[in-house]
């Protein structure tokens, strides 16, 4: 029995020793200890760059900071464009769709505050769900009515399966509704500062100005001209993004903006609103089709006002068209008919071709080839000065039928005719003017009075201050100048002053333009009544260009004028009863503005320096 227990004992199982595995475990946990501790010491000191470069590249960002384009402003600083702060706002449709996390626990604090802090159950919480999105959805709702949009705009990008993180939904809305909307407290809603062009002139100044897209970048007018004078450069500045793409800190400018450089010009806004004024009254009252105006200063070329009729309101982006925006004046082209008879008889006196005594024998009807140059009456014999005043046809056919092709040619194009007047706007107009080795004789008589030959009215105006500035023609600028460095001769002073008197007989009662008359001041100016062109079929019936040139005062010019009335049909279509009356009313009210002293005197001015013969004939 000894034996059989002393078996069994030995035969126990002795405890298992854990002691190694407590060991390596121990030594598992310090390893990993000293590893985490080892690579937060990394990170924290010797990866500290690195860190901030990852976290700025996921929460910082440069954006934009727009640049204020340039004003414009006429020669005594009164404004005609400039520039407002406005908003622009934008949609991440993706957060706008996801809830406002931040906005819940504001919500379940609230009620949990109302219940006295008892704990919100399962269904609560979804209520308070449910209610986010009805506040979200109405607040979307009053943003789109807000912003005028239709019903659903924002909340049909919401809905879609793949949200857009960034959708304009309104450019260059009003502060007062900037801040409406802000106060809506939209997640996802982004405001952008942005630059909306206004122009205080509106109608009256837009063919000038032109206007810009929703970008600040100029379309037509000066605008387009001086895009690179007015346009600034947009500057960066680094901002913080929240998780919610919000920018939440501004933290330095990278590169200030440059504001666009002003631009003066030579308009004078309140001839500008006379211009404009006259002119719609002439074109409402004569039921025309459209009118134009330009006056320059007679001394150095400057453009002191420019109208065109119908206008349009560059601050009303919805009603702009092509066929309104077009400035006519600088770029459609008209037959200028008898406002060029003063240059002819300029261009004969300054050749030698033209003597100051010669009488022309008009009789109504002068053949030239197969063709017959007509006047209106039979004016029998003229002398110079009655051959302006009266407009005869034939006598300037006969003069210009004594130049050679080449140098008549010379004068027209020495006057800017079938050259670009150069001001920089879009489709100015160059003319027309037919190379003289393709003249005949009926077209060089027919090019004296007007025909044959197309320009723009500011084309014609330019070539009047030849006249008014003793026969020194002056280059045309819309920007302010003192002098005119591109001006040139092209008549002697004798010969411009003596036409200049001519043309003030043209005013005088038995003249064709006597509604030019400006009381206190004299004037010089030619009326012209043109046939309208049909194409290859000849002339349109009953389709006139009414147009009246002038100068004033005469005697000592400081404005020239152009009007320009297409199609007239309430009757009157003459240019001396259309288109001369609107210069006299600018005229009368420009040299006051300007202070010009009243000349005008009760004897007649010495026209020429002998002595008439026709003053023995008649």
């Amino acid at each position: 029995m000894q034996d059989f227990r002393t078996t069994r004992s030995t035969k126990r199982e002795t405890p298992k020793d854990f002691s190694k595995r407590r060991h390596f475990l121990l030594m598992f946990m310090m390893s990993c200890m000293l590893l985490l501790i080892g690579r937060a010491i990394y990170l924290q000191v010797f990866s500290t760059d690195f860190l901030k470069k990852q976290g700025n590249n996921r929460q910082v960002d440069q954006i934009a900071m727009p640049a204020n384009r340039g004003m414009i402003k006429d020669r005594n600083g009164v404004p005609l464009a400039i520039s407002t702060p406005v908003d622009t706002i934008s949609v991440n449709a993706k957060l706008l769709k996801d809830d406002d996390k931040m906005q819940l626990v504001r919500m379940e604090k609230a009620l949990r505050k109302a219940r006295k802090g008892e704990k919100l159950s399962e269904q609560d919480k979804a209520q308070l769900v449910e209610t986010h999105h009805q506040q979200k959805q109405a607040s979307i709702e009053k943003m789109e009515a807000l912003l005028g949009l239709a019903p659903g705009k924002i909340s049909d990008l919401v809905k879609e399966d793949k949200p857009k993180r960034f959708v304009y939904v309104a450019r260059q809305i009003a502060p007062g509704i900037t801040d409406e909307i802000k106060a809506l407290k939209l997640n996802g809603v982004n405001f952008i500062r942005e630059y909306k062009r206004f122009y205080p002139a509106s109608e009256i100044s837009a063919h000038i100005v032109g206007f810009t897209n929703l970008d600040e970048v100029g379309q037509e007018g000066l605008e387009a001209a001086y895009e690179k004078t007015l346009k600034g450069k947009e500057g960066l500045k680094q901002v913080v993004h929240d998780g919610n793409d919000n920018i939440i800190a501004e933290m330095a400018n990278v590169r200030e903006p440059v504001n666009g450089k002003n631009v003066e010009l030579s308009i004078d806004q309140r001839l500008q609103y006379l211009a404009y004024r006259e002119l719609k009254q002439a074109v409402d009252l004569n039921k025309a089709k459209s009118g134009m105006l330009v006056m320059l200063d007679a001394k150095n070329g400057e453009i002191l006002a420019v109208a065109n009729e119908p206008t349009f309101n560059p601050n009303n982006r919805k009603e702009l068209r092509e066929d309104m925006y077009r400035n006519r004046a600088f770029t459609e082209i008209f037959e200028p008919g008898s406002t060029v008879k003063p240059f002819v008889v300029a261009a004969g006196l300054e050749g030698g071709y033209v003597r100051p005594n010669d009488l022309f024998y008009t009789h109504g009807v002068f053949p030239v080839g197969h063709h017959v140059v007509k006047d209106v009456h039979n004016y029998g014999t003229l002398d110079l000065t009655h051959v302006i005043k009266k407009s005869s046809n034939i006598a300037v056919s006969q003069m210009a039928l004594k130049m050679p092709p080449q140098y008549f040619w010379n004068t027209y194009h020495n006057l800017g005719f079938g050259v670009s007047a150069n001001i920089g706007f879009k489709q100015e107009a160059t003319g027309r003017l037919l190379d003289y080795h393709r003249w005949h004789d009926f077209e060089r008589a027919t090019l004296s009075f007007g025909y044959s030959l197309n320009v723009s009215a500011l084309q014609l105006a330019r070539a009047y201050t030849a006249l008014a500035d003793d026969g020194i023609l002056h280059s045309v600028s819309l920007l302010k100048r003192d002098e005119d460095l591109d001006a040139h001769r092209v008549f002697s002073p004798k010969v411009a002053k003596s036409v200049r008197g001519m043309m003030e007989t043209v005013i005088m009662k038995d003249g064709t333009a006597y509604e030019a008359r400006v009381d206190g001041y004299s004037v010089a100016g030619k009326t012209g009544t043109v046939k309208k062109s049909a194409g290859r079929s000849g002339y349109a019936e009953k389709k006139y260009f009414s147009v009246f040139a002038g100068i004033a005062p005469a005697k000592n010019p400081k404005v020239v004028m152009v009007v320009m009335i297409d199609e007239p049909t309430a009757g009157n279509y003459y240019g001396g009863l259309v288109s001369a009356p609107v210069f006299s009313k600018v005229i009368s009210g420009a040299l006051r503005i300007l202070q010009v002293a009243p000349d005008k005197e009760d004897t007649m001015p010495i026209l020429l320096t002998e002595k008439s013969p026709l003053q023995q004939v008649h």
